[in-house]
């Protein structure tokens, strides 16, 4: 998606050759006609999939997901990093996830209420890197016996194996921007 490209371009900052700060446009402020163009995109990919539900993680994976499921007018249901205090864990599914970008493992989760065995699930991510956030979504949303009807991701970091290990895995994999390579003052493309 030439959009996410150029913006990526003029607001990305490479921190080093694995990790690329795009707070500007996706994980503190939003840019609403990049979102909703995202959403347009991912809507058009997988249109034909007769998508029931959006799943995403909190937090910056909400606005994108919400984006996609306004366009296929469809719900958006976003996995929690922490507990409620609330919450009986009978009535969810949970999942310890490390996290790339900031070097932690945290527990997700979604109600139980909120996935059922008919839906046809697409899951929307803004970033990929290893994958294992992407992993322990596709577990969850496989345990509640819905159908995963693919996986749309923003910005794919393609030179980590995040993408690459889940398409392996059988699973449709659309990234709207994939980034081959980067270094500080350097973004290429693929």
């Amino acid at each position: 998606m030439e959009l996410l490209k150029q913006r990526i371009r003029e607001v990305g900052t490479v921190l080093s050759n694995e990790i690329i700060k795009l707070d500007a446009i996706l994980n503190h402020a939003v840019d609403p006609v990049l979102t909703t163009a995202m959403g347009k995109e991912f809507a058009r990919l997988f249109r034909e999939e007769n998508i029931t539900k959006i799943v995403t993680i909190e937090s910056s994976g909400i606005a994108i997901a919400f984006a996609v499921a306004q366009e296929l007018g469809v719900p958006m249901v976003f996995a929690r990093r922490k507990k409620s205090l609330n919450a009986d864990l009978s009535e969810t599914y949970c999942e310890r996830v490390p996290s790339f970008t900031k070097g932690l493992v945290t527990d997700i989760m979604v109600s139980r209420e909120f996935l059922d065995p008919q839906d046809r699930i697409l899951l929307i991510d803004d970033f990929i890197a290893n994958g294992d956030a992407a992993r322990g979504l596709i577990r969850i949303i496989r345990r509640s016996g819905a159908h995963l009807a693919g996986v749309g991701i923003a910005v794919e970091k393609s030179f980590q194996a995040g993408g690459r290990t889940i398409r392996e895995s059988g699973v449709r994999v659309e990234s709207l921007a994939r980034i081959a390579s980067m270094e500080p003052g350097k973004i290429e493309f693929e």
